[in-house]
């Protein structure tokens, strides 16, 4: 914790001379009562009222302490942390057409890859991830960053249904997303670059060719893993009709040959995840890329923390004058 104002701290010296006039001047101007002899009260037990006596003054210090920290401005630590960490540079591609909503997979396609793709984030902390969308068009939906709460927040909100709102056009454009995904690579400084390519059908849209996406990604040393999500023969889609839902069989058509020619092109590997278990399997061989190290800046923002100080301020300021006016009240 840092504080905006720190020379109000001065304002603590006021309490020395407070706490010498209570002990040494104040007693003078208090009322007394003379007696003829007090031998009778020299050997009398203090009631709990006196052991508490200077209570109040006690507390009246605490207030002051308080208000000044909190005059000082308490906030959370901010600074800028510049670290070397070991990490690759990795872009997913991740296809978002209508087909992905078949449930051959659980609960459906999507949710299955945003599953798997979200621990995967999650348990690699230091390396440089973005994410790229596509269906019959492609577009980035986050830029390679190390901020993976903000990574992992916009890929919980990727939808299949943006193909059939049409604010895409729907389709496969698998060389449209694997390009997209390389341009976001083509400056990175790793020794690793890794495009992570996931789809459940085969290239029917686009302006350009899976292959000739591959060939610029070998060219640039991106090594693209391949994955063609989906059952092997048929799988059930939920079909919209009118005023509900009904599920149809569909057939699974994922162009193997195209997907594993991208892999070794690019010397990476084809997977077939027909289940969340080898959805996962890609990711182990992930692991075992060469890392590279990165300069990676953090940036931690500055809160007010005076809070928890003036909700004490009032509890003690309250018990003060409680005291002060029940218990220790003084007559006269």
């Amino acid at each position: 914790m840092e504080f905006a104002n720190k020379e109000y701290f001065l304002l603590l010296l006021l309490i020395v001379p407070y706490i010498l006039w209570y002990f040494l001047y104040r007693k003078k101007t208090e009322p007394t009562m003379k007696m003829s002899d007090t031998y009778a009260y020299r050997f009398a037990p203090k009631s709990w009222r006196m052991r508490i006596a200077h209570l109040p003054m006690f507390l009246r210090c605490v207030v002051f302490i308080l208000i000044v920290i909190i005059m000082a401005r308490p906030q959370t630590h901010n600074s800028w942390d510049n670290r070397s960490v070991e990490g690759i540079d990795i872009m997913l591609a991740m296809d978002v057409s209508t087909s992905m909503l078949a449930e051959d997979l659980k609960p459906n396609r999507m949710e299955a890859a945003k599953e798997v793709a979200g621990e995967f984030i999650a348990g690699r902390p230091d390396d440089n991830i973005g994410l790229t969308i596509f269906a019959g068009e492609s577009f980035t939906q986050c830029p390679m960053t190390t901020d993976h709460a903000s990574l992992l927040n916009l890929l919980h909100n990727v939808r299949t249904d943006i193909a059939a709102r049409g604010l895409i056009s729907d389709g496969t454009a698998v060389g449209m997303g694997l390009a997209n995904a390389v341009s976001r690579l083509k400056e990175s400084k790793a020794k690793s670059k890794v495009v992570i390519l996931l789809t459940d059908g085969s290239n029917n849209m686009g302006d350009i060719s899976p292959m000739t996406a591959a060939q610029i990604a070998k060219s640039l040393g991106i090594r693209v893993y391949t994955i063609g999500v989906g059952t092997n023969k048929v799988a059930r889609y939920p079909m919209p009709v009118a005023g509900g839902v009904q599920y149809v069989n569909i057939p699974v058509e994922i162009d193997t040959r195209t997907l594993s020619d991208i892999a070794a092109t690019t010397e990476g590997n084809f997977y077939r995840a027909t289940n969340n278990r080898e959805l996962k399997q890609i990711y182990q061989d992930i692991d075992k890329l060469e890392k590279t190290k990165m300069n990676v800046k953090k940036f931690s923002k500055r809160y007010e923390a005076y809070q928890p100080f003036a909700i004490l301020l009032l509890i003690v300021l309250l018990l003060e004058v409680i005291l002060r006016t029940t218990v220790l009240r003084r007559i006269p």
